[in-house]
Order: structure tokens, then sequence, then C-alpha cells
């Protein structure tokens, strides 16, 4: 790396050790010092495995010292946003540029459970972060995981339960990096082993003291206490919001549908009246120079009928492009086509495994769906409605002129 970088990173390790000394709680056994050295030791030896690049390096690295920065606040449930909030503070006050940031806070909140990286520096932290899984460490490391977690939730853990999370969650968990893959892999499937034997090769009851996975921290830790009440009436309210949504959504395509159909009458009957007037109107204005104003209005009337009949089905084309920002801060709307028709398949995938592991996320989506969707319908009515006023005032002063016409060519 350039000096400017290596000052950088150096910069962020004095940093980092001393947060994590003054600052982080001592029970986060396992989420402390040790820990971090130990993922930016593992980031460091498969960057040089890839060869990075200075720039490439350089977020590697300083997202391996931040990632679990998050941690001094004392809720784990959210580390990632605490993180990569300490981490942009960090760097704007040594003049980084937004790119730099923005790649750094990246890798940090793709190492959020279940892991969602996209490109190979987050792969790479990703990989750094759990490198222990396929390493002589895993058995410590797991006990100092343990004893965090019953501290943090004041809950003892028994040895079955404890183990039966580890298992699916290794049997769950994969490598994102070929080097990963080819070096931690065998003893990860060792561990999975060992641990099913323990285990008698049956499968063990979930009790409900811990329901997520050992490396996940949420608020919403079921306990064995927590009513059949409670459960029902959360699931009854889930139902709720479903069922919400399912009938506005509905009746917005059904509403769609109803203005489409009625643009497509008037457009059929106004092209009607034009052929007729082509066919048999126009070839007779020479005899009848009276009724040429009447047929210009009627002419006009039934050309902007169909304009505005025209206009409020023509669809609206957007940019078909998101950005992994977009995503990370929840701004795309993932459920509409226009957002996602230029993207590959494998980065649409993965923001639709983003927004389905965030309930909020997948929620706001479902918002931003509806409510374009009613925005669009006011656009379609609006055109409709000029249509149909076009249309209705314009065929009565157009029967006023040919009965004027008719009236004065008769006097005269």
């Amino acid at each position: 790396m350039t000096e400017q970088n290596e000052q950088l990173v150096s910069a962020a390790r004095a940093y980092v050790t001393e947060l994590f000394q003054k600052s982080v709680d001592p029970k986060f056994t396992f989420h402390n010092l040790h820990h971090t050295q130990q993922v930016v030791a593992a980031a460091t030896e498969i960057a040089n495995h890839y060869n990075l690049n200075d720039e490439d390096r350089l977020v590697v690295l300083l997202a391996a010292w931040f990632h679990d920065t998050g941690f001094k606040s004392g809720h784990p449930e959210e580390h990632e946003k605490e993180s990569i909030h300490i981490a942009t503070e960090f760097l704007q006050k040594h003049n980084a540029d937004a790119d730099l940031i923005q790649r750094v806070s990246s890798c940090i909140q793709a190492t959020r459970m279940p892991q969602s990286p996209l490109s190979l520096v987050e792969k790479i932290l990703c990989d750094a972060d759990l490198f222990h899984l396929g390493s002589g460490d895993f058995k410590k490391m797991s006990q100092q995981l343990r004893l965090e977690q019953e501290t943090h939730y004041g809950k003892e853990i028994s040895k079955r339960d404890w183990r039966q999370r580890n298992i699916e969650f290794l049997e769950s968990h994969q490598y994102f990096t070929d080097y990963c893959q080819e070096k931690l892999e065998p003893q990860k499937q060792e561990w999975i082993r060992e641990l099913r034997k323990k285990q008698g090769n049956k499968p063990v009851e979930h009790t409900e003291v811990m329901e997520l996975s050992p490396y996940s921290f949420e608020k919403g830790i079921k306990s064995a206490g927590e009513s059949k009440e409670a459960k029902a009436a959360a699931k009854e309210t889930e139902r709720s919001v479903q069922t919400v949504f399912r009938i506005t959504s509905g009746n917005h395509l059904r509403l769609s549908v109803m203005a489409d159909n009625k643009a497509h009458i008037m457009i059929q009957v106004n092209a009607i009246i034009i052929s007729i007037m082509f066919s048999v109107l126009l070839g007779r204005l020479e005899y009848y120079p009276h009724l040429v104003i009447p047929t210009l209005i009627l002419a006009l009337t039934s050309v902007l009928t169909i304009v505005f009949s025209v206009l409020a089905t023509r669809p609206t084309i957007t940019g078909g492009r998101f950005t992994e920002d977009d995503i990370r801060q929840k701004k795309t709307n993932l459920m509409f086509f226009g957002n996602f028709y230029k993207m590959e398949l494998d980065e649409y995938n993965w923001a639709m495994n983003e927004m389905l592991k965030d309930r909020e996320f997948i929620y706001g989506n479902m918002i931003k769906d509806v409510y374009y969707l009613g925005v669009v319908l006011a656009r379609k009515y609006r055109y409709l409605r000029i249509s149909y006023s076009i249309f209705m005032y314009g065929l009565i002063v157009s029967l006023i002129a040919f009965g004027i016409a008719s009236l004065v060519y008769g006097a005269s």
C-alpha cells in the first residue's frame, strides 16, 4: 500500500484499539479487540491471496478494524449501523473521500447475519469475520460467544441447545471466497461431524431460549416465558397487515384495469368516427361547404380524445437500475420491474435476499408499491377525465355546429 494508506490503517488500528480498551463493555467476551485483531489478520491473509490492489486492500482492512466497533453502544442488535457511524466519523476526520467511506460502510453492513456480500472485498471481510469456523480456534471462540450471549440476555443456554444452534449454523453457513472454501471448509465439516457425534446423530428439540443463530443478536429473542396469547396476537397482527396490503394492491390493480378498458373504448369509438369522416364526409365537403367547420370541430374532438386516452394508458419506463447504496439505505422498490430490469440476475438476487431478511425493508417496499400504484392511477384517471370531457363537450359543440350550419344553409 502507499504510505498514505498505511498511515490511515495505522491510525484506524490505534483508534479501534483504544475504543475497545476504554469503551466496550468487558461482558462482550467474543466481540472484543482480540476477535477484531483475528479478523484483520484473516482479511490480510485472504487479501494477499487475491493480490488486491491498494484501494481494495485499504477498504478491507479499514472495514475489518471497524466492523465490530458498534458494540461500544452496549446494544449489539444493530451494531453494524453503529459501526458504520463510527467508521464514517473517523474517515471524515481523516479527509477520506466519499467513495472510500461508502465502500467501507457496505463491507461492514455485509457482515450482518445472514451475511450478504456482493463484491470481492465484501466477501473477503465476511469470510474473515467467520474465519474461525474452519480453524482450530472454533471450540474456544464458541465458548466465549456462549458466555457472551448468556451474560447479555441473562439466560443460561444448555449445552444441548447451544450445540444444536451451532450445528444448524455451520451446516447453513458458506464461505464466499474460493480461498476459504478450499482452506477452511474441510475443518468446518470436521467440527460438524464432531458436534453431531456428541449429539448422537439425532435431532434435538429446540428450546425457545435462543431461536436465532449463535452469531445473531436480535431484540426479538423469544423466551420460554412468552405467553401463547402474545404469540397468537403477533401472528394475527401479521395476517392483518398482509390482508391490508393484499386488498389495497388488488383494488389498485382492478381500478387500473378499469381505466385501461375505458380508455380503449374511447380510442375505438373515436377511431370509428374518424374513419367514417374520412370515408364519407370528407369526399362530399366540396358539395356541402357549410359543413367544413362542424366537420373540423368533430375531427379535432376525436383526435384530442384519442390523444388523452393514449396518454392514460401509455406506460412510463424508468431507469431499470439501482445501486448497492440504494439497497443498503432501503430506497429502491424491488417489487416494481422498472427498477431492476437492466440489472444482472446475481445483483437482483442479492438485493432481494437483503430485502427478505428485513421486515422493515419488506414493508417499506410494499408501501412504496401501493403508493406508486396510486400515483399511476391518479395520472390515468386525470387523463381519462380530460378525454371524456373533451369527447362530451366536443360532441355537443359539433352537433350544435352541424345544426347551425344546416339551418343557415337551408335559409339561404
